[in-house]
């Protein structure tokens, strides 16, 4: 084992003895059961890969990380601990081969106490972590990756021998809230605890509040005499303000408190600072929420903690950078779901202005022993302790759709059983709940069956209700989401209302000219968003929303156009904003803005007789009008409609440049982008666009925008003489699903860009081109999806998808290129398989003007093909 050097960092200054040393660098690390390690630094996960790959699964099971602790002498007087931000999910801590801690659940932290060390540079810490799945141990089963690993940053915590203390959930030991906060006065409460393993007995407890800029405003203090190893209680005077400033999202002032722990003689043996905001809130079951007295709609959006490449093991930089996203689009609310996320989150939180709900991930189905239950308790407390002292959380929130994932369904009785235990279940975390903090309001989230819920008894237990609500998306219209939340609000009159899921997914790269649900276009995604925002907005009874979700995420049994990915994200999982970004910026944010909204759309695909193709574009915005410049030329100007105008603009082949301007109070604002066009001839007899190459999507009624090898694929046309396009077939439809009308969202194996195989014509007679005489490469591209029917998603809410069993058929085919046999006997399930992407390349000469004629006969079932690409050699 290499010999790591540790910088001390104090962070609280050399007066107080105490010292926080970062561990996170050069850690051994071992996966299950190989002999072989590899040098890690932390945060880290060992999920950042294999839940993206084509192997269902991925791993759970044992890492374990081992680091050698270099230890100064004088520490020995002193009392150190490991104190670890999170590790998912089950963790074991060892010193020199001795178990020394352990801890269940992923997502809040705890503290090991460090003893019988050696002081000589041998002594070894050891952790080993298992994300196996538990059934004593929530989450169950989730829409989201449960990736192991010690993923959040690991400390050695020096103290002295009186220090503030919380043995049992890990929080500071100080625990600062604001009591009858108005406009007039303040008062901020001060309680903790603290252990005295030393013989000094007379102790001053104190704390100092301070303005924004370090002013002193008000100190108080608190004498005990503490037995030797006893964990004494303390409450401080009420801290005093007058003509307090405060906390909003506007204006999100923060105060200071500085709680100190005296010796006799004045020595400070220990010291937390903690934010304080001083703000006063309410919900109203008719009107909403209110802050410091006003009325305010909570909106925003909920936020997975994993990100591109990386799992969950995500630097801090990049957790602050979401909730400064999440500010710039105009959102003042957060629900951090469906776990405990890093201290860095709220920290932003709290200096940004964002109001925030918190829960632990009592996720679709709960089990029934007391070790689940016990360890839901806990994790509630944890969640607490650990995070009591962030003036931006409202909510304490603790089951999201527990009766998704119903059990027992063919026993009533037992079933009745069962939902009896989820109700006592929550009836305990909520008393808990109330009693550890009875300063937030306590909320669960629920499915759209709200005839279950009532009838379970859960709508009754909190004192707000969460609805996940998706018409338009997993069933319905997105036109039946308004009068759903007025029924809603009938059948729950006496409990105030959040809407705490909506969204629908957005494949950035699938565009749609007469965008349908389930189509992944970025074009439903704005339809949908418009509708949702709108009747959101308008039910002042609606207190809060937040849009699922705040960035693409980690979901690995997610199969669809982008595998293992939700995409129902803002933002991409690299966090790029998508067209709804920018949709709810418009409405958010008061500041004026201006955006091109197929901006981030920079390579498009078209048909023309010409060497122009106008197609749809959209400029977002909050001014009044807009004027648009393409390519230099005015198309005048357009009122803003529901933060929206709508074009039809001429694009020209090749690059076209766009300006949008806007004028507020006299101020140019403008947004600048360029689109790359690639046009295709209509006919092929037009000069004016030569043919290079063409890629075409069969079946499908959308194009597709291959990134990385800058390509798109259009959606196919029927034959017409002089032109290209297919002879007969029919475009593939799943079976048992009401959900999408065209496609599988099976993950075709073998692909990244699985949109192209997703799509296909059965019965396919053949596919004419009529290209000039030339040289030409032409690539069929194959999947069987016959047998793969609609997948079981994770998230089910409206009991419509149903997975389809059916076996793949065994059709067997021959394919013919100019007359030509290319391939004989095809048969896609025998030799490939369901879901796999085949591809076949040929390349050949048109000698005459009858272009390209491919044919497809069949010998047994009926032939298919998903896409081609035909390009021109020179």
């Amino acid at each position: 084992m290499v010999l790591i050097v540790l910088i001390t960092v104090n962070c609280f200054g050399q007066k107080t003895g105490k010292s926080v040393i970062n561990l996170n660098a050069n850690w051994s690390f071992q996966k299950g059961n190989t002999s072989s390690a590899s040098m890690v630094n932390i945060p880290h996960t060992w999920n950042a890969f294999d839940t993206m790959d084509d192997v269902p699964g991925y791993y759970r099971g044992i890492g374990t990380y081992k680091k050698k602790l270099i230890l100064k002498p004088e520490w020995k007087t002193k009392k150190l601990f490991l104190y670890f931000e999170g590790a998912n999910q089950e963790t074991e801590v060892y010193l020199n081969g001795k178990k020394i801690g352990s801890h269940i659940g992923g997502y809040t932290a705890f503290r090991v106490p460090l003893v019988n060390l050696k002081f000589n540079g041998t002594d070894e810490v050891s952790v080993k972590v298992d994300n196996s799945y538990n059934e004593n141990i929530a989450p169950l089963t989730a829409d989201f990756t449960f990736f192991g690993g010690m993923y959040r940053s690991v400390y050695l915590e020096v103290k002295e021998p009186i220090h503030f203390v919380d043995n049992q959930y890990a929080s500071k030991g100080v625990f600062v809230h604001a009591n009858n906060v108005t406009k007039a006065n303040a008062e901020v409460i001060v309680n903790g605890n603290l252990i005295n393993s030393s013989a000094n007995a007379d102790l001053t407890i104190r704390s100092i509040l301070t303005d924004a800029a370090g002013k002193k405003i008000n100190e108080v203090k608190f004498s005990t005499s503490a037995g030797t190893n006893k964990v004494i209680g303390f409450q401080l005077p009420k801290i005093l303000v007058s003509n307090p400033q405060l906390w909003s999202p506007e204006k999100p002032y923060l105060y200071q408190a500085t709680t100190q722990l005296l010796d006799k003689k004045g020595k400070v043996l220990d010291e937390v600072t903690t934010p304080v905001g001083l703000r006063f809130f309410s919900f109203d079951v008719e009107k909403g929420f209110f802050l410091n007295g006003s009325p305010y709609k909570l909106i925003g959006a909920s936020r997975h903690q994993d990100f591109a490449k990386m799992g969950n093991a995500v630097p801090k930089a990049l957790q602050i950078k979401d909730i400064e996203l999440l500010k710039e689009m105009g959102g003042n609310f957060l629900r951090v779901a469906h776990y405990p996320q890093d201290q860095s989150v709220l920290n932003a939180c709290d200096s940004l202005g964002i109001l925030a709900s918190v829960e632990i991930p009592i996720v679709n189905e709960i089990t029934e022993t007391e070790a689940f239950y016990n360890n839901c308790k806990t994790m509630q407390l944890e969640m607490i302790k650990q995070n009591y002292n962030h003036p931006s959380i409202i909510i304490w929130a603790y089951m999201n759709e527990v009766l998704l994932r119903m059990k027992f369904g063919n026993e009533p009785e037992r079933k009745l059983k069962y939902i009896a235990n989820i109700e006592k279940l929550a009836q305990s975390l909520e008393d808990l709940t109330r009693k550890t903090d009875p300063t937030r309001y306590t909320m669960m989230s629920n499915h759209g069956d709200v005839n279950g819920y009532i009838k379970a008894g859960l709508v009754k237990i909190p004192m707000l209700v969460g609805w996940n609500l998706y018409q338009g998306w997993y069933g319905g219209k997105s036109e039946d989401f308004g009068p759903n939340l007025d029924k809603i609000h009938q059948q729950v009159p006496d409990k105030p209302l959040l809407v705490t899921e909506f969204g629908a997914d957005v494949d950035p790269r699938i565009h749609a000219f007469t965008p349908i649900k389930f189509d992944k276009s970025l074009e439903y995604g704005m339809l949908y968003h418009q509708i949702y925002i709108k009747d959101i907005l308008k039910r002042p009874f609606v207190v809060g929303a937040a849009v699922w979700n705040l960035a693409d995420f980690g979901s690995e049994t997610r199969e669809e156009t982008m595998p293992h990915v939700n995409n129902k994200g803002l933002m991409t999982l690299d966090r790029k904003p998508k067209n709804t970004f920018y949709l709810y910026k418009a409405y958010l944010n008061p500041k004026p803005f201006l955006k091109i909204g197929n901006g981030n759309w920079n390579l498009r695909g078209g048909v023309s007789e010409s060497n122009i193709s106008t197609q749809h574009l959209q400029v977002i915005s909050n001014t009044d009008t807009v004027e648009l410049f393409v390519n230099g030329k005015n198309l005048g100007k357009k009122n803003v409609v529901d933060r929206l105008t709508n074009w039809d603009v001429p694009f020209k082949n090749g690059k076209n440049d766009i300006k949008a301007v806007s004028f507020v109070k006299g101020n140019k604002i403008e947004d600048l982008t360029n689109i790359t066009f690639n046009l295709k001839p209509e006919v092929f007899n037009n000069l004016t666009i030569p043919f290079k190459s063409m890629n075409v999507l069969l079946g499908s009624q959308r194009q597709f925008v291959d990134e990385q090898n800058q390509e798109v694929w259009l959606p196919n046309q029927v034959y017409k003489e002089g032109s290209w396009g297919s002879i007969g077939g029919e475009a593939f439809k799943p079976k048992n699903t009401s959900r999408q009308s065209y496609g599988s969202d099976k993950n075709i194996i073998g692909t990244l860009n699985d949109p192209i195989y997703q799509t296909q014509l059965i019965g396919l007679e053949g596919y004419q081109l009529d290209v000039p005489r030339g040289k030409y490469e032409i690539t069929l591209h194959f999947a069987e999806l016959a047998g793969t029917g609609a997948s079981t998603l994770p998230y089910n809410l409206d009991s419509l998808i149903a997975s389809n069993k059916e076996i793949p058929e065994q059709r067997i085919f021959d394919v013919y290129l100019n007359d030509k046999q290319i391939i004989k006997n095809i048969n896609l399930a025998a030799n490939y398989g369901a879901a796999n992407a085949v591809q076949k390349k040929f390349e050949f000469i048109v000698a005459d003007d009858k272009g390209i004629r491919l044919m497809l006969k069949g010998i047994k079932g009926k032939p298919v093909l998903n896409a081609l690409q035909v390009k021109r050699i020179n």
